[in-house]
């Protein structure tokens, strides 16, 4: 399994899928990129190709030049067919599809071949001086055998242990004739051969896990990206699938008000002729309660479905708006006086608090008067016997102008108040109360702020009521009032 070096990118891998376990705390080990590690060594192999037969031909030409031994045209004639040979199995190895079962063996054959190099240049410390100085010729050895050296890492690093492999037999030969020998150039040569090669065995090393690391990184990204297109593909589908299905609803509701509407209109049109005697005298008492019954609940019901319709159309987005200059005193003031006689029945104060410097607003009259019903009818609604509602309407600090609409009933607890503003929610007090409605007034009215680029607010605590503020913004304000209007500041501002 993938693993990443922190918790912060396997909480990214999770959130992007609940399938995203193979993001965890570790690097991979290069068990895991055994392909890739392989065909990385053969790239940097073919990379360099060029280099080492050059040199090698220039160590033999300069070795035979100056030593006149024999030894050196064929020591460069076997080091090149095996280094010839090495890259014939680096190409057989890029030519094949490597299956998992053969990584271990392409490795190991991939080691033989930098051993068999490495032995070349054990060779290369057995030649004779012959007609130069030993000295020089140690010299020689040792500047031409750290070369090799750093050929030898920068084209090996992504295969372990070759380095060391390779030059090891070159330090032990180097450390024997140091040894018979004991002379100080032989000694020198051997001991700066060895530390320059544990170094470059530690360099390789770091190397290797670098690129391993790089490898690490580079498929959890593969992953992560892979996870984003099927994240966004499930997206897309849901999406679309929803405005199908919301489609569908809208077509549905428009059938259905219409096959509501039509035996709805003629039940109250029929309960009221009847309620109000017009075709004649109902003798029986009970009659006339159940008529008033039938009217009232036909009333409820087409207002319940006018609510239905009102929200299917905004959620569609054909909600429009019929604009014209209004007056927000007014539409309060029509608004109290239509819930004034249930605000009797329940014994509730309904205190009003207007600013008589508001000017006229561009808004949609309806939309402004169905807000404000709602959040009425709901204080009313939710509000004990004998209780109040405060109802204030003034400008806010920017100049723009605002309903607030404030009782003392139980309130809503900060946690459902998302609740309450979804389509169909209903808070703890509702439900417990079996008040009538569906839970559609305060998402209605959202809508309607949100589509006048008003805002809506709701603030509210448990057992001290709900204030509940549709702000319309400055740019709906027809006449702009000064901001020296003195008469307005004892009105609270709303932002």
């Amino acid at each position: 399994m993938y693993r990443s070096r922190k918790n912060k990118e396997k909480d990214v891998g999770l959130l992007i899928s609940p399938t995203g376990d193979h993001l965890g705390l570790e690097y991979p080990s290069k068990m895991d990129f055994d392909r890739e590690i392989i065909t990385l060594h053969v790239e940097s192999l073919f990379r360099v190709s060029p280099i080492l037969p050059l040199f090698v031909l220039l160590v033999a030409n300069i070795g035979t030049w100056f030593t006149q031994n024999p030894i050196f045209p064929m020591w460069s004639l076997i080091t090149l067919a095996v280094y010839a040979a090495n890259l014939s199995l680096g190409k057989k190895v890029m030519n094949s599809d490597i299956k998992i079962g053969e990584v271990y063996v392409w490795r190991i054959w991939l080691l033989v071949g930098q051993i068999a190099i490495g032995l070349c240049w054990t060779l290369l410390t057995l030649v004779e001086p012959g007609t130069w100085t030993p000295e020089y010729l140690t010299i020689y050895k040792s500047a031409t055998l750290l070369i090799a050296l750093s050929i030898s890492a920068l084209s090996n690093f992504m295969l372990p242990y070759a380095v060391f492999l390779s030059f090891f037999p070159v330090v032990v030969a180097l450390s024997t004739q140091a040894i018979m020998s004991m002379h100080v150039l032989d000694i020198s040569l051997a001991g700066m051969l060895a530390t320059a090669l544990s170094f470059f065995t530690y360099i390789t090393y770091h190397l290797f896990k670098s690129n391993v690391k790089i490898l690490s990184c580079q498929a959890e990204k593969d992953d992560l990206i892979a996870e984003l297109e099927v994240a966004k593909s499930l997206s897309d589908e849901t999406r679309k699938r929803a405005e199908e299905e919301n489609l569908a609803k809208s077509r549905f509701l428009a059938s259905m008000s219409h096959e509501l509407r039509t035996p709805l209109n003629a039940i109250l049109g029929f309960s009221e002729v009847i309620e109000l005697e017009t075709m004649g005298p109902l003798n029986n008492e009970t009659y006339k309660e159940y008529i008033g019954d039938i009217h009232r609940s036909g009333q409820h019901l087409l207002n319940l479905i006018n609510e239905i319709l009102d929200l299917s159309r905004i959620e569609a987005g054909r909600y429009e708006l019929s604009e014209s200059a209004i007056s927000l005193i007014d539409i309060v003031r029509e608004c109290i006086i239509m819930l004034q006689l249930r605000a009797q029945e329940k014994n509730i104060e309904i205190f009003q608090k207007i600013d008589p410097s508001l000017s006229s607003v561009w808004a949609d009259e309806k939309g402004m008067r169905q807000v404000i019903l709602n959040l009425l009818s709901n204080a009313v609604k939710f509000t004990a016997i004998g209780g109040r509602v405060h109802v204030t309407v003034g400008w806010t600090s920017g100049r723009g102008q605002y309903i607030s609409i404030k009782d003392n009933g139980p309130g809503i607890a900060e946690g459902e108040i998302p609740t309450v503003l979804t389509s169909f929610g209903q808070g703890s007090i509702a439900i417990k109360s079996a008040e009538q409605g569906v839970g559609l007034g305060l998402p209605i009215a959202q809508s309607i702020m949100a589509n006048h680029g008003g805002q809506f607010l709701i603030r509210s605590k448990l057992r001290e009521g709900v204030e509940v503020i549709a702000i319309l913004p400055n740019t709906r304000v027809l006449n702009f009032i000064p901001e020296d209007n003195h008469e307005s500041t004892q009105y609270k501002c709303y932002a």
